[in-house]
This record gives structure tokens, sequence and C-alpha cells, in this order.
């Protein structure tokens, strides 16, 4: 079907940015670029003779299945414990502070567990309960890796427990506390209280690099320190 434009409505359309075609302007295409001609339609076919809906409106598409994540639940490896303050003169150790204390705790730099900002977190954690003054105080470091015998963390723990013997054991962190107390329950379930390892007392609070995120936190891990230093002082006393 042709449009009839008389000469005023076609200005009015180039006024508007319409251009306009008309069969005259359109080029003629080559024979040997033009397109084949469609393949016959057998009229007997009441598929072909009538689109059926589904024809003509695309099916939605659908994503294929995905397979379920393998979840692979790593292992606790325990390093060496290593004495954070060795310089400290045995002498000036106020009192109450316990003979000794073990800290297990990951997310802290490897060359030192002091250094970097989880680090010197705990570090003005562990001088405000004035341990910087205190010779004996021990942290292992705990990583994550997958494929690792849990067995393994748990005797190097009972070696290092058996070699240091603290008065204390504090776990900072939930892999920490999954580690040595062998529990699963959440970390605000198990910290706020006191726990046996070995015989020895145990108390669980957050660890450094989670009280940065969350520094709401730091009241509830200044009282489990708190409860670890009086427990440290009483295993000292013999109680």
């Amino acid at each position: 079907m042709t449009l009839r434009l008389d000469t005023r409505q076609r200005a009015m359309l180039q006024e508007m940015g319409i251009r306009i075609w008309s069969p005259a302007q359109r080029p003629a295409a080559p024979a040997a670029a033009s397109a084949p001609p469609p393949p016959p339609v057998e009229h007997n076919d009441p598929v072909a003779s009538a689109p059926s809906p589904a024809a003509r409106t695309p099916a939605p598409r659908t994503s294929p299945p995905q397979p379920a994540p393998t979840t692979v639940e790593p292992g606790a490896v325990l390093h060496p414990p290593r004495a954070l303050y060795p310089a400290a003169d045995p002498q000036q150790t106020p009192a109450g502070l316990g003979a000794c204390w073990l800290i297990v705790t990951e997310g802290l730099a490897h060359g030192d567990p002091l250094a970097g900002d989880p680090g010197r977190l705990l570090g003005n954690m562990l001088r405000a309960l004035q341990l910087h003054r205190h010779p004996r105080v021990f942290l292992c470091a705990l990583s994550t890796q997958p494929g690792t015998d849990a067995q393994a963390a748990d005797a190097a723990l009972e070696q290092a427990v058996a070699h240091i013997q603290p008065s204390v054991l504090l776990l900072m962190g939930r892999a920490a506390a999954r580690a040595v107390l062998q529990r699963s329950e959440p970390l605000g379930q198990l910290r706020g209280q006191a726990h046996r390892v070995a015989g020895t007392p145990c108390v669980v609070t957050y660890d450094a690099p989670y009280l940065l995120r969350a520094p709401h936190a730091k009241p509830a891990a200044w009282a489990d320190l708190c409860l670890a230093r009086t427990l440290a002082g009483a295993s000292t006393d013999g109680h």
C-alpha cells in the first residue's frame, strides 16, 4: 500500500525528521543478490497452513539445572606455639595472671602475629590485661586447609599443652573453638563460660579480625578476657 501525500504533508514529515520512501526511490536489488523464493507450502498440511500460537510466540528460555555446589570442610592446621613477650621480666609480672597463657587464634600475620591491624588490636587487648609483662604468653596460629586431617591438629594441641602447661586456654574465633572443643555451636553460645580441655580451663571469645569488623562486640570480648584472667589466677592458686 502506497501513501498518497501531497506536497504540504511531505514537507511537514521532513521537518519532523521522518524520511519518506517511495517505491521509485528504492534501488532495485540485483538479480544475483535476491533471496531464493520460499519453499512451497503444502495447503493440505494444517500445521503449515495455520501456524499454532506456540509457533507465533516463542517459548520462554529456561536455564539448565545447575549442579549443587560441593562443600569441602577445611581441616585445621595448628602451628607451633611462640612466645609473644619473651623479654618480659618474670619478677615484674603482675600477680593474678597465672603461670602461663596459651592463645589459639587465626587471621594473624604468619611472620609477626602482632603485626597488621588484627595483630595490633590483639596486642592492645593483651596489654590491657598487662600480659605484655608476662614472659609466658604463647600463641598458636591456626590456619584452615581443605583435606587436612583433623587428628593432626588435635595431636599438635596436646603436645603444646603438655609442653607449656598453660593456666588457661584462650580460643579466639569460631575456627579455634571448633578445632579445640570439637563443637559446632555458634560462637555466641560458646563464649561467656568456662570450658575444659585436658583438665585446663578454657575460654572462647571473638578473634581480632572479627572485632575490627564489629566494634560493638569489643565489650563482650573484654568480659571474656577478664574471665580468662580469673580462671588463670584460680588455676595458679590450686583451685
